[in-house]
């Protein structure tokens, strides 16, 4: 039985095991102790959930809340200028994922229409459309480029921009904003700001489609009398900061991890029929959007440890995908893989809502960049990749690429 390791303090971030696998303390914690106590920067002595059954089992558990005025939720990294927070936060209208029941299936009923499988299958075309165009931008420019700036992001924001009716004119102003919100490094005032000012445009756009309904998801919901303009709002800044962020960050992150592991590239070329598995073990093994909030709503019992109440509870879901006792060889990138049951869309009534819609964006991405681009190659040394280590969703700030023949 391997030792104990030592309660962290803080969530441990820095990625000295490779860019794409849990940081070494993480690994440690999950084969010794996966549900570990933790000491918050604030102090509070909270929880780490890293155990891939644990996890599993604690976001199907709605005493587990999701809400944050239930109690005080404590940050789990240092956060510049960040007050102490000795009260709960208000609950934000519309922003359902910091929801339990009823409040929860209440507003995320009104969405599921919008992303069904079926609905995403009438959308691929359009999406695969978009691919291509942006693959036609990037092949006129001489390389080297930033495929983040070039490919990775413009793609998923002209696709939440299409299906949400955000004009993408727009487009710099919620990039910047939310980019801003996420990253953990930034003075606590700036990220206020950022939400303020992302909010204020939701607002106004909301206002205006409640007004004047157009054939998109927001005038959809604008439709709808029994929400308010603050709800709408929220739901808003959910949509379209879940709709881009993610999905940019797996397809600039994605290409990288294929980059590294040129056999599996190989591989997924030669056999695009691969392709969905591709995307699923990419999925699991990257897994960006990592750390998720829970709040102890009583006494509870996880993984053979008490949590009591009113503690802030951590999970890993990179751990949780890395974790051996659920899948052989996890660090392993195999695009061959069946990765399902990963738990990288969240498990739970709180599972990602558009899921489907981001395989459909990855699915198209991938397949369109491997064949326009057969001899793309990364522009820098792989240690010299910016990583998103201190953002809430993972990736990488910029990802240089060239190629040697015109596409």
């Amino acid at each position: 039985m391997s030792e104990t390791p030592p309660v962290p303090h803080g969530l441990p971030t820095e990625r000295d095991a490779g860019p794409f696998v849990p940081p070494r303390e993480v690994t440690r914690l999950r084969e010794a102790r996966p549900v570990s106590p933790m000491v918050f920067p604030d102090g509070h002595e909270g929880w780490l959930v890293t155990g891939y059954d644990a996890v599993r089992q604690l976001m199907a558990d709605t005493r587990f809340s999701s809400r944050q005025d239930l109690g005080v939720l404590h940050e789990p990294f240092e956060i510049p200028g960040m007050p102490v927070v000795t009260e709960p936060s208000p609950q934000p209208p519309g922003m359902f994922i910091a929801m339990d029941p009823p409040d929860h299936p209440r507003l995320r009923r009104k969405l599921t229409g919008a992303f069904t499988v079926k609905r995403m299958k009438q959308l691929e075309e359009g999406i695969n459309d978009i691919v291509e165009r942006q693959l036609d931008e990037l092949a006129r420019l001489t390389p080297p480029v930033d495929l983040v700036q070039e490919f990775a992001l413009p793609v998923p924001s002209l696709v939440i921009c299409e299906l949400l009716g955000v004009p993408y004119t727009d487009r710099e102003n919620f990039q910047v904003n939310t980019n801003r919100f996420l990253n953990t490094e930034l003075p606590f005032e700036e990220k206020i700001a950022a939400y303020t000012e992302l909010s204020t445009f939701l607002a106004e756009l909301v206002t205006r489609k409640r007004a004047e309904p157009g054939e998109d998801i927001l005038s959809d919901l604008a439709r709808d009398e029994d929400l308010s303009i603050e709800e709408l709002t929220g739901i808003g800044f959910l949509l379209l900061l879940a709709g881009h962020e993610t999905t940019a960050n797996m397809l600039g992150l994605g290409t990288f991890a294929l980059l590294e592991h040129p056999e599996q590239l190989a591989d997924l070329r030669a056999n695009p029929d691969l392709m969905p598995d591709a995307v699923e073990e990419l999925l699991r093994y990257l897994s960006i959007a990592d750390v998720f909030f829970r709040y102890a709503s009583e006494d509870l019992e996880l993984g053979g440890e008490k949590i009591g109440e009113g503690s802030t509870v951590i999970v890993s879901l990179l751990a949780a995908n890395h974790d051996p006792q659920r899948f052989d060889n996890p660090d392993t990138l195999d695009v061959r893989r069946k990765a399902r049951g990963h738990l990288s869309f969240g498990h739970g009534i709180h599972q990602c809502l558009g899921q489907q819609l981001a395989r459909v964006e990855m699915r198209a991405g991938f397949e369109g960049l491997l064949r326009r681009f057969p001899t793309l190659e990364l522009a820098i040394p792989a240690d010299e990749v910016k990583l998103r280590t201190k953002m809430r969703i993972y990736g990488v700030h910029e990802l240089p690429v060239t190629w040697t023949e015109t596409p």
